[in-house]
């Protein structure tokens, strides 16, 4: 099967009819996990709002406090395109179940170093030149999707899957992305109320992008 750009982004479209509600109140969620929470982290290790509003640099234990708590978050950031991955797949998800992954610690452990061995590897490419780093990123774009499917996957694994069925879908992607900027620029004049709408659009054509145009590769290769 090979979609177009405008049918993926259908099938998402459908995948959300009536549940933009859900959708939207998770984004909400998400958001306030991923980047309010580190924030008052830091402002409370910073001795209040007053203090925090007025410096420059955070002290050392603040922004380190701050730092593992977003590295606590990763696998909640993660759970986020399954959640969405869920929902085209008509499993009903709830909010709920983004934090289940809690439940699992040595999955979480997994997830966590994985994105930390894709930032290595995206570093190491753009020390070279930012274009070759870019074109990696879309590479390793579907290691979490994998990781979904196959839980039982070591890192490099996830990773070197990703790799092998990206071959020949990278642009693909990179034009499914570019679709988006035009939504992106109106939801800045919205002062950002937009992207309620937007992040759930752009991660259900993700997660619809793999569902249809990977995974059934990703089968096909455990078949044979």
């Amino acid at each position: 099967m090979n979609l177009s750009i405008s049918e993926i982004k259908r099938l998402a479209k459908l995948s959300l009819k009536g549940n933009w509600g859900l959708a939207i109140g998770f984004t909400l969620v998400i958001f306030l996990f991923n980047m309010i929470l580190p924030t008052i982290v830091e402002m409370v290790m910073s001795g209040g709002f007053a203090v925090w509003w007025e410096q420059d640099i955070p002290p050392a234990g603040a922004s380190i406090a701050s730092t593992i708590i977003s590295v606590i978050l990763i696998p909640l950031s993660i759970a986020v395109y399954w959640f969405y991955l869920a929902l085209i797949r008509k499993e009903n998800p709830e909010i709920s179940a983004a934090f289940a992954v809690y439940k699992d610690g040595k999955l979480c452990l997994k997830l966590i170093w994985t994105s930390i061995l894709q930032a290595i590897y995206l570093f190491l490419w753009s020390l070279l030149l930012v274009i070759p780093a870019i074109i990696k990123s879309f590479s390793y774009s579907q290691t979490f999707f994998i990781l979904r499917d196959h839980p039982e996957y070591k890192a490099n694994q996830a990773i070197t899957e990703s790799k092998k069925l990206m071959k020949g879908y990278k642009w693909k992607l990179f034009v499914l992305y570019l679709s988006f900027i035009g939504w992106a620029i109106l939801c800045v004049l919205t002062l950002g109320i937009g992207f309620l709408w937007l992040i759930p659009y752009v991660t259900t054509s993700l997660a619809t992008f793999y569902n249809e145009l990977i995974f059934p590769r990703l089968k096909e290769e455990k078949v044979m």
